[in-house]
């Protein structure tokens, strides 16, 4: 072999290897660029259904909370009602009481014990009574007043405990429970 020859043999080595390993290069370039390219839309794809579901989970909440407020202001609404409602009638059974358009009484326990006592033997009633049961006494306007106001607090007292059960019983998933 002459100096040319190897020369030149070693020039199309040197070309061919060249040639193959930028063809390679080129080749394993477009292999990664597939590649990346599939594993960028699988990406896209699973954050696009991941959103999807993140919002339709936070629509489904939200409409949960919708409801859930709903509920709570019909209920506030009702107890509101109930409250003033029994407040008017307290405040009625007041102004009857001071009008002396109603009176109060309570049972009286022992009549013999505050009358002189007849030895367990009840008085005789009056001509145009009829009721032989146990002797009653009335109360004097403001005491009766101020027993109506008493017993009115303790039942808004009442009335504030039940809405507040209601609302807790709402917002912790609870059925209500009807009374």
């Amino acid at each position: 072999m002459s100096g040319l020859d190897w020369r030149l043999a070693a020039l199309a080595l040197l070309l061919g290897l060249a040639v193959g390993g930028r063809g390679a290069w080129l080749w394993q370039a477009n292999t990664y660029t597939a590649q990346l390219a599939t594993q960028a839309a699988d990406f896209d794809k699973a954050r696009d259904s991941a959103s999807q579901a993140a919002l339709a989970a936070l629509q489904a909440v939200q409409a949960e909370r919708g409801a859930l407020e709903q509920h709570l202001q019909a209920q506030s609404t009702t107890h509101y009602k109930e409250l003033k409602d029994a407040q008017h009638a307290r405040q009625r059974l007041a102004d009857r009481l001071a009008t002396a358009d109603l009176r109060l009484s309570v049972l009286v326990a022992n009549p013999a014990a505050g009358a002189g006592g007849h030895g367990g033997v009840p008085a005789a009633t009056a001509a145009g009574c009829l009721v032989h049961g146990a002797a009653r006494v009335e109360l004097d306007s403001a005491h009766a007043q101020r027993i109506i106001a008493i017993t009115g607090d303790g039942d808004d007292g009442l009335r504030a405990l039940a809405a507040c059960q209601g609302f807790i019983n709402a917002l912790s998933g609870k059925s209500v429970r009807s009374e």
